[in-house]
């Protein structure tokens, strides 16, 4: 009897091997099917110029874009394959396998949407165009700890024919924006002219370096004076947990401009990325953003005070075991992660 137990036991051991073996085979062969009958099937990109990208117009003529990479596993795919490996430990393979089956649209709806599991959207990101803005748009979506982009830069382009947002739009208005274009143009001209008095071309500089380094100097000279509502453009690349949270923060903005952006970018993202986005509103969330953006997010202290430093974070009993490191740092590295902190 006992014997027969053993063999019994070996038995089902046996069988229970074979079956995990062939589902991971299985799996292994079902994913390389599935994505080569999609590369012999998919209609193949010629050019960049047949992406379609999602797209919004704003009131003053500038516009808001999605951009669409044309990737064959999109920001939700790839967001939804990182997702799988805390499901599961069958590893890439078997993932990509659930991905052609069922596809990311209804994982994600579910698990990032419905049950909140804000890390899966750390892992698909996404790039937004923002053209034709005021500064200040630009100003509030970089005002974000983790915002990551590129903006015009006012210390290589020229600004003295940019258009300017004007939201009073009377002639009194339009007169005091004009005194600043013609106070940037001329300024520009008569710093560019000083510049080679203070500073001479060196003997090893070239004349084309030179000059172009002079430019970009009275260009960051006279930028402080461009007005605000100097229009520009900009690059946001995010991921969908960070945008769907600064959205909620810019759509309560006390800028009107900067909610019609804030509007445009969740539109055009519910479009792009409708199973991620989905303007979900929480009353009491909605309230409380609104309130502290609207009575807290602007610096309004009519006589500010010096700046004064109360205290600071140095360890100074840190400071002697790591003088060789700081003493002995070769340009363009950065500091271990111990001594960033202070």
């Amino acid at each position: 009897m006992h014997n027969f137990l053993l063999t019994v036991s070996a038995t089902l051991e046996n069988a229970r091997i074979f079956v995990s073996t062939f589902f991971v085979l299985a799996s292994r062969i079902y994913c390389q099917k599935i994505l080569l009958f999609i590369h012999n099937h998919e209609v193949p990109m010629k050019s960049v110029a047949e992406l379609k990208h999602v797209q919004r117009m704003l009131p003053n003529g500038g516009k808001v874009v999605i951009l669409n990479t044309g990737a064959l596993i999109g920001p939700e795919a790839e967001a939804m394959l990182q997702a799988l490996h805390s499901r599961s430990v069958d590893g890439i393979d078997a993932h990509l396998a659930v991905l052609a089956k069922r596809g990311p649209e209804n994982f994600m709806e579910t698990f990032y949407v419905g049950y909140g599991h804000k890390s899966i959207g750390d892992c698909g990101t996404i790039t937004v165009f923002i053209e034709g803005v005021s500064m200040l748009v630009a100003k509030a979506i970089q005002d974000w700890a983790l915002y990551s982009g590129q903006e015009v830069s006012t210390r290589y382009v020229d600004f003295a024919k940019q258009s300017f947002c004007d939201p009073c739009g009377t002639a009194p208005s339009r007169a005091i924006l004009e005194a600043w274009r013609s106070f940037y143009v001329h300024g520009f001209d008569a710093v560019l002219q000083g510049l080679p008095q203070r500073f001479p071309r060196q003997d090893n500089e070239e004349e084309k370096v030179y000059r172009k380094a002079l430019r970009a100097y009275a260009f960051d000279i006279m930028r402080s004076f461009l007005p605000a509502g100097a229009m520009t453009n900009l690059a946001w690349h995010t991921n969908l947990r960070q945008s769907t949270d600064n959205l909620a923060r810019l759509r309560h903005h006390p800028l009107p401009e900067v909610r019609a952006v804030a509007c445009m970018i969740e539109d055009a993202a519910c479009e792009a990325f409708p199973s991620s986005f989905k303007k979900k509103r929480y009353e009491d969330t909605e309230r409380y953003n609104e309130e502290w953006m609207r009575e807290h997010y602007y610096f309004t202290a009519s006589s500010p005070h010096d700046f004064v430093c109360a205290n600071d974070t140095i360890d100074r009993a840190q400071i002697a075991p790591s003088r060789s490191m700081l003493a002995g740092r070769p340009p363009k590295t950065e500091l271990p992660s111990h001594l960033k902190e202070w």
